[in-house]
């Protein structure tokens, strides 16, 4: 019924992201819709059901990620939208019935299908890789992002000051209304001077990154004695330089949270329904307009996520 369409995608389009990628392809992973049919052995849902994906069709169940909560590290892992013409773009989807949560009542198709991705990812490196303590400060890049704008609602569902990184002038207000300190930062200008200077000197204790390399020195130059930095994005194809004793020296966490887990995306549809994060959609489009759609990902341009609707 509705998928969102992500920075991934693009980078599935245009070559950029490579690993795990088998074509031809479907994209799309951010898919919310109804059971049209279920194969002999599920128990789990029925036609009619209204469901949720996480970002994958298929996970083993039998490896020790899979039998420790961590089947977002299955490596036998099919991810939606990468591997063969089975992503949320299609108007069928197969997705095995351990990947599939219930779709809460009071949520449409296109804020549902936003919520594994947008929110859960953020959920994961917010609480559980950086495990953000009350009153910490937490740094949250490419904040006008469909990533950025949720990780500062969880980043204040766990209690934590959030300081937004944006590039986009006409996003600072609604930012701030989500509760975001924001920083303004012209594109390529190192924005480390101006967190130093809100907080202290000190730097933050968490920064969730979701752009990537083009930024790694400034988030670095950021970052508080003993923080802890999450790697979620990657826009790019560029690498890196640094001296690993840049970070070691100041006990510097370097770490990632990688797409979201059942259990994750449980905890995340939860945040929605009491009300403690809002998915924001900026726009829906029929799949006829997807073209349209990565455009607007591109540009940077629109506040929240992109949705297509394939059954429009």
């Amino acid at each position: 019924m509705a998928c969102g369409v992500t920075s991934h995608d693009i980078a599935t389009r245009n070559g950029t992201l490579r690993r795990g990628v088998v074509m031809p392809v479907i994209c799309g992973h951010e898919i919310s819709g109804e059971v049209v049919d279920v194969g002999p052995d599920v128990t789990e849902w029925r036609v009619g059901d209204q469901v949720v994906s996480t970002q994958r069709r298929r996970v083993c169940g039998r490896c020790r990620w899979c039998r420790t909560g961590r089947e977002t590290l299955c490596p036998d892992q099919e991810f939606l939208g990468d591997v063969g013409l089975n992503g949320g773009y299609a108007e069928l989807v197969l997705i095995e019935e351990d990947n599939l949560v219930a779709k809460p009542r009071a949520l449409s198709h296109a804020e549902a299908c936003i919520v594994a991705s947008a929110v859960g990812t953020e959920l994961n490196a917010l609480r559980d890789v950086a495990q953000v303590r009350v009153g910490e400060t937490v740094l949250v890049t490419g904040a006008g992002g469909g990533l950025g704008i949720h990780g500062i609602q969880v980043a204040a569902a766990c209690g934590a000051r959030t300081l937004a990184v944006t590039t986009a002038a006409d996003k600072v207000s609604r930012l701030q209304e989500l509760g975001a300190e924001v920083i303004l930062a012209e594109r390529g200008v190192d924005f480390s001077p101006l967190v130093l200077e809100a907080t202290n000197g000190e730097g933050v204790d968490v920064a969730i990154d979701n752009v990537g390399s083009a930024i790694f020195t400034d988030i670095r130059r950021s970052m508080a004695r003993g923080g802890r930095w999450v790697l979620v994005g990657q826009l790019t194809g560029e690498f890196i330089q640094f001296n690993p004793a840049q970070l070691f020296l100041r006990g510097i966490h370097l770490m990632s949270a990688l797409s979201t887990s059942r259990d994750q995306l449980r905890a995340a549809l939860s945040l929605v329904e009491r009300g403690q994060v809002k998915p924001i959609v900026s726009h829906e489009l029929p799949l006829a307009d997807v073209a349209e759609a990565h455009r607007l990902v591109e540009s940077g341009k629109s506040f929240g996520r992109v949705v297509v609707l394939p059954n429009l």
